[in-house]
């Protein structure tokens, strides 16, 4: 996943990986660019086949899991954090990134967090419009400090 982000620092993004927060648990990775902030949670589930709703998953044909909300919540704690640091708004949008699976599903109606296996990672690069480069270097190093996660 990491060599996945890495690739779109050639197209100005930032990438922060395994941010502890104050609760003890942790954020994935960050990517940080002129498409916005995505707040991404990676889930290893090696050979499975994957459908994702509006708010849970299921793995295999399994219970729902709350990939989808966790997601969500964890996105909107980004936000509230980079919010109290930035003198401008932040867009941070939720994404799950499967990996290793062998087939993914997504709802027609889910669209509150993006969907992707690792290998689609690459379509986040394109995306502009959201921050200029001044404020992705500034969200980079607000984002960057630990003191600013563990304050909660």
């Amino acid at each position: 996943m990491g060599r996945e982000l890495g690739r779109l620092a050639a197209v100005g993004w930032r990438v922060l990986h395994g941010i502890e927060k104050g609760n003890g648990g942790d954020i994935d990775h960050l990517l940080i660019g002129p498409g916005g902030v995505f707040c991404i949670n990676t889930k290893n589930h090696q050979g499975a086949s994957v459908w994702v709703g509006d708010s849970m998953a299921k793995i295999n044909g399994g219970k729902p899991r709350p990939y989808a909300a966790a997601s969500q919540s964890e996105a909107d704690f980004v936000r509230r954090v980079l919010g109290r640091h930035c003198a401008f708004d932040v867009p941070v949008e939720p994404v799950i990134v499967f990996v290793g699976i062998t087939s993914l599903d997504r709802a027609a109606t889910q669209y509150t967090v993006r969907v992707y296996q690792e290998r689609e990672v690459a379509a986040l690069g394109p995306l502009t419009g959201k921050l200029t480069p001044e404020q992705v270097e500034h969200v980079y190093s607000v984002a960057r400090h630990r003191r600013v996660w563990l304050r909660v």
